[in-house]
């Protein structure tokens, strides 16, 4: 704890009083809420990010950083008591200094301005920030790098395995179809587009509030100019384009995370026959309780030579290593994606794999495209994906692996001949079609062999279209079909028509009828929602009721058929009397029941789950009984054409801003009601032209 203090304190000093910005340094603000930085210098420009950040979502932002030092429980009271154990059991704290040491000058020199930036907005604007906020203040140049560290390693790679605080999930739902989470990306050559330029499409899908809320940026400095998105906290993009270049990414599957069962022997555990003795340490919480005195817990933490104990099992202590903990240059790396002008300079900085995990799309203005499916994956020397998501032996070197399969060795599609690719949270095998990638060429532990209906109307929508318009990437970006109805209908009626009872044939005809859309206006869709639950499960992610599996080498056509049509037609009976129970009629309106419920407005919805294969995901996932609203989906929207200049429409759907009472909380969520994107003002002229105020340093 001593030296967090003395680290924080000499960080604080340059975090304080490092040099201000230098002259003309300046911040724009459009009337969507977007900040257009304005540096001098690259330091400059990151001071600017950290302050437009702490002007749209403070409060959030010092909340984020709070959890992210282990101190949520501190500062904010005893609802921060587990995320705190879990942050200092994995060493969270200890490890990003050790980072922190790491880094270049240079790159820690952009640390420090992103933090001071934070902290001059926090001292200008005090009535801005909440008491419990304040507590976090000041920032360092370590909590951008803590926040990444606990976020990507021990949320994004963790939550994959775990649950808050350490169970695995079952085997049979890694192996099945994924459930609705994640994102959709595109990168389609000139090769397949109308007028000869590529595309890119950034789509990622997340939920509508705390560490998961993104932000829209635009960053330009002598040499830079970056737009793009990133989640609170992060100082880098996750999203962007250029003029040169871009990229975005998707949640992957990739197995970083192993978990190992311990052998206990005396006050030790077995490693290769012989008895090692178990690391343990203590930590010192403190929490805040309500009349603002604390109290103090101490937390004991075992480990062995994976990692940390974080559980018990069967009376057996269950160890989880993690990958990528060796690898401190995540957010340089980023930085280094951001500034390529070339697919060259691109794929050098990708190759360095610091970030370990999320499916990367690339597309650039020379016409190159890829898709990779990025990560820190474990080499290892036996098992396959089954062994692996399971929990391991802990008590031999056979399972405890110590390097990673390199850039050349990862899945990923270059240029392939079909001119484009697509990710939709899926494994890499259906990345393009026809098909550029074999799964018997790698490790049979990297990725699952199957596939989503939204995966399957990505593909559909790109492939069919063989010179694709940038209007029409726009309307099929909205598309709200169903590829699962579209699949299933046919053979349900016809079960039905055989042995459906009356409620059964009346339910049939209202989806005869249904136009197959999650449109506001669609009379079927509840119904058929309903329906596919009864089908696939609540999740809507097991294809066991499909006479014909999964074929890697028919995505478009496969799984298909019923392999009981008299359930089928049984299970569609039960999903006529629930959704008459729920909403009152077969045929209610889809947008009568699923609201853009948000900030004091109240919607209707359109788009759908995912695993309905609908590529508009928003997950209705906040029951009201008669209502449901989003609980996820929908966030940021970019829709690039790589012509001179770049052309870009972007949307962030609930705004760009979570402080109170600011009027970008909710300004955008009436365009996402309306399927509409807004043009990206990349100009200086354009955003003079929409300027609502303006900082200057």
């Amino acid at each position: 704890m001593m030296t967090r203090f003395f680290a924080a304190m000499t960080l604080c000093v340059t975090a304080l009083f490092g040099a201000s910005p230098q002259k003309g340094t300046e911040i724009l603000w459009d009337r969507y809420g977007v900040a257009h930085v304005y540096a001098k210098t690259t330091a400059d420009l990151f001071y600017g990010y950290g302050y437009a950040q702490a002007q749209s979502h403070g409060n959030l932002l010092l909340h984020l950083y709070g959890e992210s030092r282990g101190r949520a429980a501190e500062y904010f009271g005893p609802s921060g008591l587990e995320g705190d154990k879990w942050v200092w059991t994995n060493s969270v704290p200890q490890r990003s200094e050790s980072w922190l040491k790491q880094q270049t000058p240079e790159f820690r020199s952009y640390l420090e301005a992103f933090a001071k930036g934070i902290n001059d907005y926090a001292a200008k604007h005090p009535e801005a920030l909440t008491k419990e906020s304040k507590r976090v203040l000041p920032v360092t140049a370590l909590d951008p790098l803590e926040h990444v560290h606990r976020i990507v390693h021990y949320t994004y790679i963790g939550s994959q395995r775990l649950a808050s605080s350490g169970p695995p999930v079952t085997v049979a739902s890694l192996l099945e179809t994924p459930e609705d989470v994640g994102s959709n990306g595109w990168a389609v050559a000139p090769g397949h587009t109308a007028n000869g330029k590529s595309l890119l499409l950034g789509n990622p899908h997340l939920g509508w509030g705390g560490w998961q809320t993104y932000y829209e940026i635009q960053l330009t400095a002598p040499g830079i100019e970056l737009y793009g998105a990133s989640q609170v906290g992060f100082p880098v993009l996750r999203f962007m384009f250029s003029q040169y270049v871009g990229f975005n990414q998707t949640v992957n599957n990739v197995d970083a995370v192993d978990l190992y069962r311990i052998t206990k022997q005396g006050d030790g555990y077995l490693f290769d026959g012989k008895v090692r003795q178990f690391e343990k340490s203590t930590h010192e919480l403190k929490i805040r309780q309500a009349d603002g005195s604390f109290r103090t817990e101490m937390l004991s933490i075992t480990s062995t030579l994976h990692g940390p104990v974080i559980k018990q099992q069967d009376g057996a202590p269950i160890a989880m290593k993690v990958a990528a903990l060796d690898k401190p240059f995540l957010l340089e790396e980023y930085w280094q994606m951001n500034l390529a002008h070339n697919f060259a300079e691109f794929e050098k900085a990708v190759s360095r794999l610091q970030v370990p995990c999320f499916n990367i799309l690339y597309a650039d203005r020379d016409g190159h495209i890829e898709y990779l499916l990025n990560g820190t994956i474990p080499k290892r020397n036996k098992g396959d994906l089954r062994f692996w998501a399971g929990v391991v032996p802990g008590d031999t070197s056979e399972t405890l692996w110590d390097s990673y399969l390199s850039y050349a060795e990862l899945p990923k599609s270059i240029d392939p001949p079909s001119g484009f690719v697509q990710n939709t949270n899926d494994p890499p095998w259906n990345a393009s079609w026809p098909n550029s990638l074999n799964p018997d060429q790698y490790p049979p532990y990297i990725a699952p062999r199957t596939i989503s209906f939204r995966a399957e109307r990505s593909l559909r929508m790109l492939y069919e279209d063989p010179k694709i318009t940038y209007e029409n990437f726009i309307a099929y970006k909205h598309s709200t079909r169903a590829e699962l109805a579209d699949r299933i209908l046919p053979d349900l009626f016809a079960a039905v028509e055989q042995a459906g009872s009356p409620l059964a044939k009346q339910a049939a005809e209202v989806l005869k009828s249904w136009d197959r859309q999650a449109e506001a206006e669609s009379r079927g869709a509840v119904l058929f929602y309903e329906w596919s639950k009864q089908f696939m499960g609540p999740a809507m992610g097991s294809q066991t009721g499909f006479a014909v599996p999964y074929d890697i080498q028919s995505p478009l056509t496969t799984p298909r058929g019923l392999k009981d049509p008299a359930k089928a037609a049984q299970q569609l009976e039960a999903a006529a009397k629930e959704t008459i129970r729920l909403y009152g009629a077969l045929d209610v309106p889809w947008g009568q029941v699923m609201r853009f419920q948000y900030a004091g407005l109240d919607l209707p919805g359109n788009g759908g789950f995912g695993n309905m294969g609908i590529f508009r995901v928003i997950t209705f996932g906040n029951d009201h009984g008669k209502t449901r609203s989003q609980s996820h989906g929908e966030t940021w929207i970019s829709a690039v054409e790589f012509s001179s200049p770049v052309k870009a429409r972007v949307l962030m759907t609930y705004g760009n801003s979570s402080q109170p009472d600011s009027p970008h909380a909710k300004d955008q969520l009436p365009l996402l009601v309306k399927k509409q994107l807004r043009t990206a003002w990349t100009t200086k002229a354009e955003v003079e032209a929409n300027l609502e105020s303006r900082d200057r340093f």
